[in-house]
């Protein structure tokens, strides 16, 4: 059973699927690519048109697009399941990843925590404009995921779901920003989430080494 996943080492998508294949205890070959280099291996362009990452590779089988590879893992593979069968409950762990993908991840990753965090440390120019941008964008999308909680531990109740883990490298990136932290240490609920997935073995295991401030 070949398993190859393709990814950025700093990206949060590809370690989303990380997430996933070390919560199933799924083995993988992990295969970097860059998608901001000038040459993309043409390799990868045949598995990925559109040169994002991540994709997967299971005995052939090529897959892209972080929800799909997701979902195809906890499907495809033994161990817990992430993914409920009960229909509000799976309905709620798809909306907390449709809002992650269509309103958190770009004023959360790639305003606050590339121009507050990413860009100073890799010594590339940063923007304070999309910063604070990114930051007046924050506090509506974290109230609206601190309704979306119910009672338990998880995002979605007591078992671990897809939910949590494709919130949780978008949050373990916003809150290298101090002032990211801040706004999250407003929501109490999702605060208390976030203290106890970020001691999770897989996100230990899967977190990316940035260089130094």
């Amino acid at each position: 059973m070949a398993i190859g996943l393709h990814g950025y080492q700093y990206s949060v998508y590809s370690r989303i699927v990380r997430l996933a294949l070390h919560e199933k205890r799924v083995a993988y070959d992990w295969v970097e690519v860059n998608p901001f280099a000038q040459n993309i291996p043409a390799s990868y362009l045949a598995m990925h048109p559109f040169t994002r990452v991540p994709a997967l590779v299971h005995d052939g089988f090529v897959v892209y697009e972080t929800g799909a590879i997701t979902r195809y893992v906890d499907e495809a593979f033994e161990g817990p399941k992430l993914q409920s069968m009960e229909p509000r409950t799976r309905a709620r762990c798809n909306q907390i990843m449709s809002i992650v993908d269509s309103y958190a991840y770009w004023p959360l990753v790639r305003q606050v925590f590339s121009h507050g965090v990413f860009r100073p440390r890799m010594g590339l120019p940063a923007d304070e404009s999309e910063f604070r941008k990114g930051l007046e964008a924050t506090p509506r999308i974290l109230s609206a995921l601190e309704r979306t909680l119910v009672e338990g531990p998880y995002l979605c109740g007591h078992q671990l779901s897809l939910a949590d883990i494709h919130l949780a490298p978008i949050i373990g990136y916003f809150v290298l920003a101090p002032e990211g932290k801040t706004l999250l240490w407003k929501h109490l609920r999702l605060r208390d989430w976030w203290v106890d997935f970020s001691e999770r073995n897989s996100f230990v295991a899967t977190t990316p080494r940035l260089p130094q401030a």
